[in-house]
């Protein structure tokens, strides 16, 4: 495991192809500041283009993925900021939920202990999540006087567990268990706290050795296909198909078929 150079803000290290990035205050339960947001949602901006990254962990530390946003850092002088200081900051906590739906690369959440307030989008804006049984997920915002609708919780859980469910979290702020987590489909595993690093790179490391193009096409069709009609869609996916037709990878699975062989994709 490679260490990469993140700055103050997060962790982050290298696995080959994999990028496991983590926050770093495990004392605090790993809460998010300004600075961190910024320095999140710019680096999956620039994930866009790092053709050597395949895949990305957004991994726990200390036992917890992420308290939130902190209490001290960013509530506290949130009471100060006037309309467009408040408009800044909203805007730009929903900037990092973008990043990472537009990064192109497939995100593995790995969820233990607290998971709560923007911990729980990341988790929610992440493609898979794999939980362990003390993972507790909360969308906590109605709980300190806002309303539920944060960095896209209104319109993306929904579409994860259902409207009713999603309904019953974001109106009472209560906890998800792991056990409905995995009930519901917010998770798509529950290992131990002892595997739960391991099995989720080892999912990354399984995407990844897929067709990165082909992957990168499955994100942004599954993103952008919710506000397409089913014929927009079917076209869309025409389209989508027909360009990872023209790869390399689509060649080289062909001929191990014919070889009779497992194919080693390359990415291009």
């Amino acid at each position: 495991m490679t260490p990469v150079d993140a700055g103050p803000h997060f962790k982050l290290t290298r696995e080959g192809a994999i990028a496991i990035v983590s926050l770093d205050r495990p004392e605090r339960k790993n809460p998010l500041t300004f600075e961190s947001y910024a320095a999140l949602r710019d680096w999956f901006r620039a994930l866009a283009y790092a053709d050597d990254i395949k895949a990305v962990v957004f991994g726990s530390n200390g036992g917890n993925f992420c308290s939130g946003g902190d209490v001290h850092d960013i509530i506290g002088p949130l009471l100060d900021k006037d309309m467009k200081g408040l408009l800044a900051f909203t805007r730009m906590t929903g900037d990092l939920v973008k990043a990472m739906l537009n990064c192109g690369k497939p995100i593995i959440a790995a969820v233990d202990g607290i998971c709560v307030g923007a911990g729980a989008i990341v988790a929610m804006a992440s493609d898979l999540r794999v939980g362990t049984p003390e993972a507790k997920t909360a969308f906590l915002f109605t709980r300190v006087g806002l309303a539920a609708c944060d960095m896209g919780a209104c319109a993306m859980l929904p579409r994860i567990i259902g409207q009713g469910r999603a309904a019953d979290l974001l109106y009472t702020g209560r906890v998800m268990s792991a056990e409905e987590g995995a009930a519901w489909g917010f998770f798509n595993r529950i290992v131990s706290g002892a595997e739960l690093q391991r099995e989720a790179v080892e999912l990354a490391k399984r995407i990844a050795a897929g067709p990165s193009f082909g992957n990168m096409m499955t994100k942004t069709q599954l993103n952008q296909e919710w506000n397409m009609s089913l014929d927009q869609a079917i076209e869309a996916e025409a389209q989508a198909q027909a360009i990872c037709m023209q790869t390399e990878d689509f060649r080289r699975a062909y001929n191990a078929f014919v070889a009779k062989q497992k194919p080693v994709f390359e990415g291009n």
